[in-house]
């Protein structure tokens, strides 16, 4: 009885299966004349000219919007302080673990 239920299955599960697909035939599809259409159209000359510069060049820095140049001096003292800044979050995450250390006595 159990493998009359299981071929019945199957047989229902092919014919599901085969009623999903297409009967479109792919060798129409891809017939000579719409793949080689892309590739003569591709191949075709430009009938524009280009443009003529007119000697541009590009924008001088003192013509650019944006930050002025960094020194050394200035990037020096912003290392600095980035230091500071890095001991001082250091020290803050110790004293943290060590208040954290306290309360949590049980």
């Amino acid at each position: 009885m159990k493998k009359l239920i299981t071929l019945a299955a199957l047989g229902t599960l092919s014919l599901a299966l085969g009623a999903c697909g297409s009967a479109e035939d792919a060798s129409t599809e891809a017939s000579p004349d719409t793949v080689e259409m892309p590739a003569e159209t591709a191949l075709e000359p430009i009938a524009e000219e280009p443009m003529q510069t007119t000697g541009a060049t590009a924008p001088r820095a003192s013509e650019v919007d944006g930050p002025a140049p960094v020194t050394e001096e200035t990037a020096n003292n912003a290392a600095e302080r980035a230091a500071d800044v890095a001991k001082q979050a250091e020290e803050a995450a110790a004293a943290a673990e060590a208040a954290d250390g306290l309360d949590g006595v049980e």
